[in-house]
């Protein structure tokens, strides 16, 4: 028995005396979303889905406010997948005086990640997963 390949989802964000921003709380509420679908969608292939959320002390937010909601997957960050890049904007008064991160993909400015840019990101991820260790005859 072949053993199951792991799609792994990394996020972190800034927690501080209990609370998280706005953006943050949004796009973990899409995040299990996404992870839900992964799961159901990969699990039929033999690809296990783990997510892991870490904590930003405060001061490792206030060092680099940009490391707060982000996700990587397969230890890639999720802006790659599409070719986009990293923005910030001001949030809320968790995170004040700091701008936190945004994602721009094409025109599009991200401030929650909705879970179908995870999810097309993940899809991305798993057909990588899925064609490793396939030779150049994996699909005659």
């Amino acid at each position: 028995m072949s053993k199951k390949k792991e799609l792994k989802i990394r996020w972190q964000r800034l927690i501080f005396e209990g609370n998280t921003c706005p953006r943050c709380s949004s796009t973990e509420k899409e995040l299990e979303k996404a992870v839900s679908t992964l799961r159901q969608a990969l699990s039929p292939l033999g690809i296990k889905v783990v997510l892991e959320k870490d904590v930003l002390s405060i001061k490792e937010f206030e060092n680099n406010p940009l490391e707060s909601n982000r996700i990587w997957i397969n230890d890639r960050p999720l802006e790659e997948y599409f070719g986009g890049n990293v923005g910030q904007s001001s949030c809320c008064d968790v995170c004040e005086p700091y701008e936190c991160r945004t994602v721009n993909i094409g025109e599009q400015i991200y401030e929650t990640i909705p879970s179908e840019i995870i999810v097309k990101a993940g899809l991305t991820a798993a057909i990588q997963l899925l064609n490793s260790g396939c030779s150049k005859n994996c699909y005659e």
